[in-house]
């Protein structure tokens, strides 16, 4: 019966895969906040001002993809695509669930889905990625949007991290990794396991190849190539926001490897430029996708121009001839053969399609009760009990959030709430999340409907929410807005005719999650069990630019 139980669990995910596929994000979606392209053969970076961290890509034919880490945040591996490495758009997510189900049914920050990679092998699309508590996974695709198969566990164990496939010309296969030391006890160290020729399991023990420990501390996220000879290991090193990006190459497989720093920061204001994709043209010019860590704007992704020079990547611009390039803010487009419009990933939602688009993500699982994605032409969240041992809205898993999308920017919802009319506290609101919140939401009292501010310092560590009373509503539709200005400095203000906005609360300075960018987010909580919960109809949300 288990068996049984599974297997339908599997098709069942499928068939969300498939379905989710058809809620492409719109190809013509152009960002109001930030958009890379100059419009003059010139691209800006970040080529996306969001966070999609940990970026890998790859090209089949005329065509770029790339995958980031998503944690615990689900539907999770999102997959963009791009014609030109600088207009990117959402497509698919490849994971609709994260297994083991039982565990990530519960809000697990900063577990889940560490750094990716996407390769295409034998007409078929690879992915691989880390779980730091059981280890390294892989997911199989002929057509990028989907089937994806059900994971497969190719390496069990804690604390196995970022890996990466080489399918070797001779017919063998393999796996670099690297590290997690808060659970493998170990860190700094990057290591190579053989593979069977499927790619699907490991078959010996992993080789320790390179210890960063005296010259590049905290070296992970590696990245497998081979040209000309060379087997080329291409890893950031020295901390997420602080490294630099180094490149290992070999004639052998298992070394010795020689090292090279070929980018950091330089004189630019990049911080910690590392850790992403090697890609070319069909024109023969090579590129490099990275990212830089932007604190509570999460880890944004930046294009640098890539050359080779005595077999040695050079990335970036290098101004004084040793090697090593510092990243461009300004540079060509690259030149893939002819000019493609303008795109963006999706931010603004007027909830006019059965799915929801794909640049929302929950807190954990969802169990298919929490909201209908076009009810009217609105978003419907129902209300949902808070977990028992939740200690503020960090622990909830029904938040539906979706990324910071430029450094400055003003974050709109037009919300109608409907309580149950026999039931009190039941909650719903717009959240500025990470490890501390603001939040500007309506409650159901027994005497009407009350707007409240709140705020929670450290909620990250257990704190609870400090809930400031501002106005009893005289209707139940609102709009609510946040004004997000350099520096995540968040002003929350509240309308009933999206004219004449009344400032809220005191500037929040917004923060970080656990490895990620703080989220925009849209919740409708509880605090009982009932027979039936009220609901919140979201007619839209726009993101735009600050008036």
């Amino acid at each position: 019966m288990k068996t049984a139980i599974v297997a339908s669990t599997l098709l069942f995910s499928l068939s969300i895969a498939q379905a989710q596929t058809k809620q492409a994000d719109p190809k013509n979606y152009v960002s109001k906040v930030w958009v890379s392209d100059l419009g003059n053969g010139k691209y800006k970076n970040p080529v996306i001002n969001a966070d999609y961290s940990d970026p890998d890509a790859v090209r089949v034919g005329d065509d770029y993809y790339m995958i980031s880490s998503s944690f615990n945040h689900v539907p999770g591996l999102p997959l963009l695509h791009s014609k030109d490495l600088v207009n990117w758009t959402i497509v698919t997510h490849v994971l609709q669930e994260q297994i083991p189900v039982d565990v990530f049914n519960k809000v697990q920050h900063g577990n889940g889905v560490w750094a990716p990679a996407i390769r295409y092998h034998n007409n078929e699309f690879y992915i691989y990625y880390p779980d730091p508590d059981f280890g390294i996974y892989v997911t199989r695709a002929k057509d990028v949007m989907g089937p994806w198969t059900a994971p497969e566990l190719v390496y069990a164990g804690k604390g196995l991290i970022d890996p990466c496939p080489l399918w070797d010309e001779d017919g063998k296969t393999y796996l670099v990794h690297a590290y997690a030391g808060s659970r493998a006890g170990i860190k700094s160290v990057i290591a190579i396991a053989p593979m069977n020729t499927e790619g699907t399991k490991v078959t010996g023990n992993s080789v320790i190849v390179y210890d960063g420990h005296e010259t590049d501390p905290t070296i992970e996220g590696p990245k497998f190539y081979k040209r000309n000879g060379y087997y080329y290991i291409f890893a950031p090193a020295g901390g997420v926001s602080t490294g630099w990006q180094l490149v290992l190459r070999s004639k052998e497989i298992y070394g010795p490897y020689e090292r090279k720093n070929v980018m950091d920061q330089g004189k630019t204001t990049v911080n910690g430029p590392h850790q992403g994709a090697w890609v070319d043209t069909p024109k023969g010019e090579d590129w490099f996708l990275h990212f830089q860590d932007k604190d509570a704007y999460g880890r944004v992704v930046h294009l640098q121009p890539m050359k080779w020079v005595n077999d040695w990547p050079v990335i970036g611009i290098d101004k004084d001839g040793d090697g090593r390039g510092e990243p461009v803010m300004e540079y060509k487009k690259p030149n893939v053969g002819k000019s493609y419009p303008i795109a963006t990933p999706a931010e603004s939602d007027e909830f006019d399609s059965p799915l929801l688009g794909l640049q929302w993500q929950w807190q954990a699982n969802p169990d298919g009760n929490w909201a209908m994605a076009s009810n009217h032409g609105n978003l419907r969240l129902y209300t949902k009990q808070i977990p028992q041992d939740a200690k503020s809205l960090w622990d909830v898993p029904n938040i539906l959030g979706q990324k910071f999308p430029a450094d400055e920017f003003m974050a709109t919802a037009k919300m109608t709430f409907k309580p149950n009319d026999k039931l009190e506290n039941e909650r719903v609101g717009f959240i500025v999340l990470g490890q501390d919140y603001s939040t500007l939401s309506v409650k159901s009292k027994a005497d009407g409907l009350y707007l409240n501010y709140g705020v929670c310092n450290g909620a990250v560590k257990g704190k609870e929410e400090k809930e400031t009373p501002v106005t009893k509503l005289k209707t139940n539709m609102v709009y609510l807005r946040v004004k997000v200005t350099a520096g995540g400095k968040c002003n929350w203000s509240y309308s009933f005719d999206n004219k004449n906005y009344i400032n809220v609360g005191e500037t929040f300075t917004a923060l970080p999650g656990k490895w990620v960018g703080a989220k925009l987010g849209l919740y409708a909580v509880r605090d009982t069990q009932i027979n039936d919960s009220g609901y919140v109809d979201v007619d839209w949300f726009r993101v735009e630019p600050i008036k």
